[in-house]
């Protein structure tokens, strides 16, 4: 195999430094009073209630909705449901969530936004606790303000909304994707009211009212704002209400209040010290131990680590961060863990290969690939689990979920943030492992070997 280009060695470590740097303190601009962030950084990683606070609110049913309630509990237990979907579908997997069916509330823990300046906790509670029905008419508004036609589908209908930006629309829409039955109906709504117009509710507010031109028979549908001023908070929000489902009921939040962290941000950077003691033990350990290949094991291990951080912290702007809980920590220490026994799985193969007599170049080949297939089955191993958590505790319209919606369709729903954190901090490591642990690290030990300088087997564990 050709070995990697001298100056590989410097590019890969510059990659790696940059974005490690990027990923613990973000890169953003001030101009006046308006920040821009172009990555984020480990300061908008939203940490969980123990770290950082939150709100404690509970909701109950008015008065008005207990009458139209036939089964009460059945009603609490749906509700509670619904609020730990809309929860996990904003990336809020540190929450507590439930149901005191002796006086018909439903009680809710949730931490912190990561930017807390901005934060405004009523209107995060009053969207857990609105009802959320979409419904179709035919016609548009009247003088009283209710739809003057037929309703033609409903919230049930639809099977997926997503926010979407498109400049010659308008701006920013939610698409729908009708139902298989929800596409019928909607085809034979647009066929008997071209020319007409369609209107679209959210509870009792029309929010929409297109012109249908033609019978729409894809299962297709937008939403978008009848002024064109659609932010992009007001359509994700929209597309997080209609696929967590809908309150049986308006819930009102009788109380709320804010909770004190039990451990507080001194504990997070008695944490977040720990763990860079730990890695700098780990990187002199790996040096000590196996030489050249450990010293470039503890560079692709410090980029596996930014790595989780930026997946943490949702890097890339427009990508929510993730709660980062206890459960999720584990998970980061975890693929740590198989990040470290992949590098010394490679180290030892190098050194075995070096002491049965080959070449360094070939003994560095040879060590990568044959260690690649052990380091493969067990990163495969974890993918697959973190997949299947990922699937079974998160939003059931994430991909993962949908993937195994047949095999979870016999146990019910099951919405569990924390394990759900769990799931994809161990992903996120699992996946960079690959990336630092192994392309990187082969890279960089094949780049450094073709200097002289570095051509003594006794650098890669073997005799001088």
């Amino acid at each position: 195999m050709k070995r990697a280009h001298k100056a590989t060695f410097f590019i890969v470590l510059a990659v790696i430094a940059v974005f490690t740097y990027t990923a613990i303190f973000g890169v953003s601009s001030m101009y006046g009073d308006r920040k821009t962030v172009y990555f984020k950084g480990g300061n908008d990683i939203r940490w969980g209630i123990d770290i950082r606070g939150g709100v404690d609110v509970t909701f109950s049913i008015p008065d008005e909705a207990k009458g139209t309630v036939k089964d009460m509990d059945k009603a609490i237990a749906s509700a509670e449901e619904v609020i730990k979907q809309r929860l996990t579908n904003q990336n809020i997997t540190d929450y507590e969530v439930y149901s005191d069916y002796n006086k018909n509330k439903v009680v809710v823990r949730f931490p912190w936004k990561e930017d807390d300046t901005d934060f405004d906790p009523e209107a995060a509670i009053a969207e857990l606790g609105e009802t959320a029905v979409l419904s179709f008419y035919e016609g548009t508004a009247g003088d009283d303000g209710k739809p003057t036609g037929e309703k033609v589908l409903d919230g049930t209908d639809v099977a997926e909304a997503t926010a979407q930006y498109n400049a010659e629309m308008g701006g920013w829409y939610v698409a729908l994707q009708m139902t298989t039955d929800g596409a019928k109906k909607f085809a034979t709504a647009t066929g008997n009211n071209v020319g007409k117009q369609i209107s679209i509710w959210m509870d009792d507010t029309m929010i929409s009212a297109p012109q249908v031109k033609d019978t729409i028979t894809g299962g297709q549908a937008v939403i978008s704002s009848n002024s064109g001023d659609f932010t992009q908070e007001e359509v994700e929000k929209l597309a997080r209400q209609i696929n967590s489902g809908s309150l049986p009921f308006k819930l009102e939040a009788s109380n709320f209040s804010t909770i004190s962290p039990e451990l507080g941000m001194g504990a997070r950077d008695a944490m977040v010290v720990a763990g860079l003691i730990a890695l700098i033990a780990v990187f002199v350990l790996m040096t000590i131990i196996y030489r050249l290949p450990g010293f470039v094991a503890g560079i692709a291990l410090v980029g596996q680590v930014a790595g989780a951080i930026a997946c943490v912290s949702g890097y890339l702007p427009g990508i929510p961060s993730f709660t980062l809980t206890l459960p999720g920590i584990a998970g980061i220490i975890l693929s740590i863990g198989m990040g470290v026994d992949a590098n010394v799985l490679t180290s030892s193969r190098i050194k075995e290969e070096l002491n049965a007599g080959k070449t360094l170049d070939g003994a560095i080949s040879l060590g990568f690939e044959r260690g690649f297939v052990t380091i493969f089955d067990g990163n495969i191993t974890m993918i697959i689990s973190a997949v299947v958590l990922m699937g079974a505790f998160g939003p059931t319209s994430s991909l993962f979920a949908k993937v195994f919606s047949l095999f979870f369709s016999w146990f019910g729903v099951t919405t569990a943030g924390a394990i759900y954190s769990f799931g994809y901090t161990l992903l996120a490591g699992v996946v960079f492992n690959f990336i630092m642990g192994v392309t990187a690290s082969r890279l960089m030990l094949q780049s450094l070997s073709k200097f002289k300088c570095f051509r003594n087997p006794w650098l890669y564990g073997g005799k001088k």
